[in-house]
């Protein structure tokens, strides 16, 4: 599917209330495939976004641009007839998934961010982060895509990641080694937290309901999650025992029914 000038690969599943699925660095729609069983009632919506899996990879960084993926979303919601959907975002995922809600916010209905962030406040931390990922982008047209998915599963984020059954472990390592160099060094050039818009001043503009989603055992990550909570007009915060980073990945029947209990209940 085009959507402003960019070839996406888009997956839907099922009938009902649309839920657009949007994954984080290193994945891709299959990231949500376990998680479909749990939500039968919901029209998913899950695309491979920009440098990712099957859809197209720009050789221009500026294209990734977080506002840019961010309208691609709201043409994608149109060639697709929902006026709004609910969105559920994971880590890069999620900070595409506040960007959406910030700059189409009559285009969501319900907010879920997983293990996300609104951005760094300083333009320091904006700095250093944009110099950390051009390290690492360099890093990867270097080194290739095996060198650094081999790097990028040793890191602390993903350590809990450990004591999964070799199967799952397996599943997620083969969808990272999928990625082309250049489509995640230029994720990382465009979309990144360095160079993205830092929205925690704005966060009290959002008046749809949000749930905030994090692991236990992610501090830093719930440490965000409660900080945007006490900011949000219409937030709830969910703090998942013994998970890390990616809950959707550890404890998916979890992770699908508290988000299921809020899209139909709003509660957690």
């Amino acid at each position: 599917m085009e959507l402003n000038g960019v070839r996406y690969h888009v997956e839907q599943y099922g009938e009902g209330e649309p839920l657009l699925l949007l994954h984080g660095f290193t994945g891709s729609a299959d990231t949500w495939r376990p998680l479909h069983p749990f939500w039968r009632r919901f029209r998913l919506i899950a695309a491979d976004l920009l440098g990712h899996g099957r859809t197209e990879a720009p050789k221009d960084a500026r294209r990734y641009r977080i506002e840019r993926a961010a309208d691609d979303l709201a043409a994608l919601l149109d060639k697709l007839g929902v006026e709004k959907a609910n969105v559920v975002g994971y880590s890069m995922g999620g900070r595409l998934a506040l960007t959406f809600a910030m700059l189409h916010p009559h285009r969501v209905r319900r907010l879920v961010l997983e293990s996300s962030s609104p951005g760094l406040q300083t333009d320091a931390e904006r700095r250093a982060r944009r110099e950390a990922d051009e390290a690492l982008a360099q890093r990867i047209e270097q080194e290739g895509v095996r060198a650094f998915v081999d790097h990028w599963e040793r890191l602390p984020l993903f350590f809990t990641q450990q004591a999964l059954p070799a199967s799952v472990r397996a599943a997620v390592r083969r969808e990272r080694l999928r990625h082309t160099a250049e489509g995640l060094a230029n994720s990382l050039r465009g979309m990144g937290t360095g160079v993205q818009p830092s929205w925690w001043e704005r966060l009290r503009e959002l008046d749809m309901p949000v749930l905030l989603v994090c692991g236990e055992r992610d501090e830093k990550f719930c440490r965000i999650a409660a900080r945007m909570h006490e900011r949000l007009p219409d937030s709830r915060f969910v703090c998942v025992p013994g998970a890390g980073h990616a809950i959707h990945v550890e404890q998916p029947g979890v992770f699908a029914t508290i988000v299921s209990e809020f899209m139909t209940k709003g509660e957690v």
